[in-house]
């Protein structure tokens, strides 16, 4: 079971100086989250300024708003209010700037390179009695609240290596990354609100 904790990512400045950017995720994993050497990635970043967006030529992105009421984007001159909890897609190359109306935000974003990979993002409520399973190929996050992860039950006739007794469960911080799997896929059990990231590749 692979937990990537955010307190342990390095946040990087963008480019453009309006903010920094902790990358969770990439593939294939780049040198830095802003070389842009990867086909697709997951980072979160915190938006302090007003002003252009860093394009992404060949890329499309999914922005979600996890921390603060607002963001207006301008993209290609049209107006979006991008709302919390509110996954909004958008081209990589196209000329996108940003307002900051109701003060500072953080953002969760997929960026996915189009015709080879395409990146999902569902905003999920936790329960307490019943678990949610993270599989292969997705990514979940705490944004808010209390949760822990466990080890799925191995399924029968599996792999000897999965028939070990599951660890015990363990708490998550606040925007830590649980990484799914088909083999005893994690469980999250809590209360709150998680960020699930499914990346699928594009078949011809």
């Amino acid at each position: 079971m692979e937990i990537i904790r955010f307190s342990d990512i390095r946040p990087e400045p963008w480019r453009n100086g309006g903010g920094v950017t902790r990358e969770l995720a990439s593939h294939p994993k780049a040198a830095s989250a802003q070389d842009g050497a990867w086909d697709w990635r997951v980072s979160i970043a915190d938006v302090s300024k007003a002003g252009a967006f860093s394009t992404f030529p060949g890329m499309e992105r999914v922005l979600t708003v996890i921390d603060g009421e607002l963001l207006l984007l301008t993209v290609d001159g049209g107006e979006h209010p991008v709302e919390k909890y509110r996954p909004f897609r958008f081209s990589g190359e196209a000329d996108t700037s940003s307002a900051l109306p109701t003060g500072d935000i953080r953002d969760l974003n997929v960026i996915a390179r189009a015709g080879s990979f395409k990146g999902y993002t569902s905003i999920i409520e936790l329960s307490k009695k019943r678990a949610h399973p993270v599989f292969e190929g997705q990514l979940a996050i705490l944004l808010e609240g209390k949760a822990s992860v466990v080890e799925g039950s191995a399924e029968e006739g599996a792999d000897p290596d999965d028939e070990a007794p599951a660890a015990g469960p363990v708490e998550l911080g606040r925007y830590d990354a649980v990484v799914g799997s088909d083999r005893r896929s994690p469980e999250l059990l809590g209360r709150g609100f998680v960020a699930v990231v499914s990346i699928d590749r594009v078949t011809a």
